[in-house]
């Protein structure tokens, strides 16, 4: 049995917490060693050993390159498929040394097909998440190499979908890249968002209902920078900031629930952008999407955003209740302050509404600055309240949740959903079993020794360390949510 299929089902069965994976047994190709030429010793490494050949042409941001992905277990060969290969990522390619890759896979003519990898369900994007090194300045975001993983597959476990993970070795060409996180991109599918389609004639009254996936986010990448040079994304700043009318809207609010007063689409970082929440177009894409369909989406966002400012919150009835699924802005909250994800709220945000359904948060995405490291909130104070503790921010908390944290039946929501969860997936010896379980599976196939051999000699990094600091955090965030959360 490969136990790489069954190694989450191993740290399920610790932390009380649904498995990810199938027992689905990929049968090796038959390969010769002088085929292969692999960059490190391995040995017998159970993690996926991904090699990726691009025929000596260099990787771009913008189109994707044709290569061939051959994936080895224990030196065998498994898998193989033609993909596109491009850089990903705005802030993390530009600060990190160890980039990270979104890839396509390619029928021979190179038009999309479906491949299933590690079990998963058949798609055609998925992504090479690395985690963010900067040698020169001597950082490291993620020294456990387990914060995305970690924290999509307890969001898995709370009941909501989360992209599924698979923790693999990287080559590219003849250089060894480290251990990243193999993952589906977010993106609807029914596997995945699972949302109905939305075609741009669907445009009566209850077929414009959905399904729409919006994000808040920056806006780097998509069209703009097809074809730039690298050296280009080094230093373009300015296209994180680049909101138009084509590829989002606004919120009719600043971030302290007051009517914005000026007009949108202002130059990147103006000075009052800070007060301002953009909604991006994810699905359907903002080539794709019609004038009708962005006027109900942006209609039901304002319906909502007003009743949640309006609704008085002393009396039993509420009418923002109405436009969202509430048990889902409760589970949103209580991982990403789990988790004290930095970013939360503000950036990498997602939220999709299904057709005749209300709007759900979510999925989480995202998590490479926050745990222990996510400094820019204290582990005593709520990620919500981002605000209060950064000064100056391009892209601030939306006056969603600190409205939410204004109602009592908001409050009971998250008092009930903890409690359940403290008693269960949550409680401090699954967390703690989770990150201990992952830690000796990648320790014992010899992936954190080979990673940090690549990257971050310089820096020093001292793996047991790091766990231990991950697992101390994790008790004492917990703990500090508890006292916070039973005062509710």
């Amino acid at each position: 049995m490969r136990t790489h299929l069954t190694f989450f089902s191993a740290i399920i069965g610790l932390s009380a917490l649904v498995a990810c994976k199938t027992d689905k047994k990929e049968e090796p190709n038959p390969q010769t060693p002088e085929e292969v030429v692999f960059a490190v010793e391995t040995g017998e490494s159970q993690l996926p050993y991904l090699i990726i050949d691009t025929k000596g042409v260099d990787i771009k941001n913008e189109p994707k390159i044709p290569a061939e992905l051959k994936i080895y277990v224990e030196k065998a060969a498994v898998q193989s498929a033609h993909i596109g290969i491009e850089y990903r990522g705005s802030t993390s390619f530009r600060l990190s040394d160890k980039k990270s890759f979104g890839i396509e896979t390619w029928a021979e003519d190179g038009s999309d097909t479906e491949v299933s990898f590690f079990g998963f369900p058949e798609e055609e994007d998925w992504i090479l998440m690395g985690h963010v090194v900067n040698e020169g300045q001597g950082y490291i975001f993620d020294r456990t190499l387990m914060y995305h993983q970690f924290g999509y597959r307890l969001f898995e476990a709370m009941g909501r979908y989360a992209s599924r993970t698979e923790f693999v070795e990287l080559q590219i060409d003849d250089d060894y890249k480290g251990v990243y996180v193999f993952m589906e991109k977010l993106k609807r599918d029914k596997n995945r968002i699972d949302i109905k389609k939305l075609e741009p004639g669907d445009v009566l009254a209850d077929d414009i209902t959905g399904g729409y996936i919006l994000k808040i986010d920056k806006t780097a990448g998509g069209d703009l920078n097809i074809n730039q040079p690298l050296e280009y994304f080094e230093n373009n700043w300015e296209d994180d900031a680049r909101y138009t009318e084509d590829i989002s809207f606004r919120s009719d609010y600043d971030i302290y629930g007051q009517p914005i007063e000026f007009d949108p689409y202002g130059q990147p970082y103006h000075a009052d952008m800070y007060l301002e929440t953009y909604f991006l177009y994810e699905y359907p894409k903002a080539t794709e999407i019609t004038a009708t369909q962005k006027n109900y989406i942006q209609a039901y966002i304002s319906d909502f955003e007003t009743a949640l400012l309006t609704d008085d919150f002393s009396t039993e009835e509420r009418t923002y209740t109405d436009f969202v699924d509430l048990s889902s802005f409760v589970d949103f909250f209580l991982l990403n302050e789990v988790v004290r994800n930095v970013d939360a709220y503000r950036l990498s945000t997602y939220l999709h509404k299904d057709r005749g359904g209300r709007l759900n948060m979510g999925p989480v995405w995202d998590l490479n600055i926050g745990y222990d490291n996510g400094g820019r909130v204290p582990i005593d104070g709520w990620v919500m309240n981002y605000n209060q503790y950064v000064e100056s921010d391009a892209w601030m908390v939306p006056f969603w949740w600190p409205r939410l944290m204004e109602d009592p039946k908001f409050r009971t929501a998250v008092k009930i959903r903890w409690n359940s969860l403290r008693g269960g997936i949550m409680s401090t010896a699954s967390l703690k079993a989770m990150v201990d379980a992952t830690a000796s599976y990648l320790i014992e196939n010899g992936a954190v020794d080979r990673n940090y051999d690549r990257w971050g000699k310089a820096i020093g990094v001292d793996y047991d360390a790091s766990i231990a600091s991950l697992k101390t955090y994790l008790e004492e965030r917990t703990q500090w949510m508890d006292g916070q959360i039973s005062a509710f």
